[in-house]
């Protein structure tokens, strides 16, 4: 599967993305809201990559590498996933989530990520609801998704603060195109 936009590629994550991964995930900006450790060892995102691509064999989707035309790089991921396990009481249901390196936050990148893979899921996989979290202090975030057209529809406690949830249906996204 690979989706793609007028700056970028969203593609499978592969095993040889792990060095741009780690540089993502072990950027204490990137992880701040994130609710999880820093990657430490650069071996960690190894294990990364491989636990997306089970989710990939399992449920037909996952995460994507986010790849800048312009540079040919690596320079976050974004996507789907599907929710196996319980999150604020929602689970089998669809998410979109991104992570972008600093260099390229406030530049668009997180929103025409999103917006292609809102347009796979609502048109190809015919999903009629998409979720959404964000930390309730990761104001970019929370913009990002405001303008996408999701609406907050409950906070919850995680460890590191309260996260908001959000849902976008079908409908509303369709008519916001």
């Amino acid at each position: 599967m690979q989706l793609e936009t007028e700056r970028l590629i969203l593609r499978k994550l592969e095993e040889s993305d792990y060095e741009r991964l780690f540089l993502l995930d072990s950027d204490p900006e990137v992880m701040k809201y994130i609710g999880i450790p820093v990657l430490k060892d650069i071996n960690q995102s190894k294990d990364v990559i491989r636990m997306i691509q089970k989710q990939y064999e399992d449920n037909g989707i996952g995460r994507l590498a986010v790849i800048e035309k312009e540079s040919n790089l690596l320079i976050g991921w974004s996507g789907l996933k599907f929710l196996t396990q319980s999150i604020n009481g929602y689970n089998n249901v669809y998410e979109l989530g991104y992570r972008f390196l600093p260099e390229y936050w406030g530049k668009g990148f997180a929103t025409e990520s999103a917006k292609a893979s809102l347009d796979y899921g609502f048109n190809d996989l015919n999903i009629d609801v998409i979720y959404a979290m964000a930390h309730s202090e990761n104001d970019g975030s929370n913009h990002i998704l405001q303008k996408l057209g999701f609406e907050r529809t409950d906070e919850f406690m995680e460890p590191d603060g309260i996260c908001f949830w959000y849902e976008l249906h079908r409908e509303k996204y369709i008519s916001k195109s």
